[in-house]
């Protein structure tokens, strides 16, 4: 299978420093690798509804939020989560997505979890901190997640800013984002495991 690279936008604002991060490292991808940019503040997605004891899981529909999202995550080898550092987690919107996976797992003709098991989920962030450990939460949420799905992690490409435009001074930051997408992925496992 080509590589096929879904890069989710999980702020509320466009443009922002979590975005612009996000396509410097994308812009190293290799020529020919495809790429699908979903901003989530741009499609209403329903909050989740916590279906695990029911019976009746059935797929959304093809063109609604949901639908969209999941045929665009099915369809990816590569998921990067690009969600800005707020406070100290994962944006709402994009927690809303992952949110929706659980739902996903119970639809038996998706197959979500033998589907997902092999791809690689990715991170990308800005955080206003110096510290880079104030972002572990959400390196924690991204690794488990991909850990419970059996998928590649590949790290978190973190960056400083703030305000807007502030990681384009980050030259450390710009300077994973060159190699960010190139190395090597082990299989996420729990901490601890």
């Amino acid at each position: 299978m080509s590589r096929r690279f879904l890069f989710v936008l999980g702020s509320a604002r466009t443009q922002g420093n979590t975005e612009f991060l996000a396509r410097a490292a994308a812009e190293q991808l290799p020529q020919g690798v495809e790429q699908e940019w979903i901003r989530l503040a741009g499609l209403p997605l329903p909050e989740a509804e916590d279906l695990r004891h029911d019976t009746d899981h059935v797929r959304p529909a093809p063109g609604t939020p949901a639908g969209t999202l999941l045929d665009a995550t099915l369809a990816a080898t590569d998921v990067v989560i690009a969600s800005p550092l707020y406070w100290y987690s994962l944006s709402s919107l994009t927690k809303r997505y992952l949110d929706h996976w659980s739902g996903w797992l119970r639809i038996p003709e998706v197959g979500f979890k033998d589907t997902m098991a092999g791809r690689t989920l990715w991170g990308v962030t800005a955080l206003a901190d110096r510290d880079p450990s104030v972002a572990d939460p959400l390196i924690g949420s991204l690794n488990n997640s991909a850990a419970y799905l059996k998928m590649r992690f590949g790290g978190v490409l973190l960056g400083n800013g703030s305000g807007p435009g502030d990681v384009r001074h980050d030259t450390e930051a710009l300077a994973r984002a060159k190699t960010f997408f190139a190395g090597e992925t082990p299989t996420a496992r729990f901490p601890g495991r």
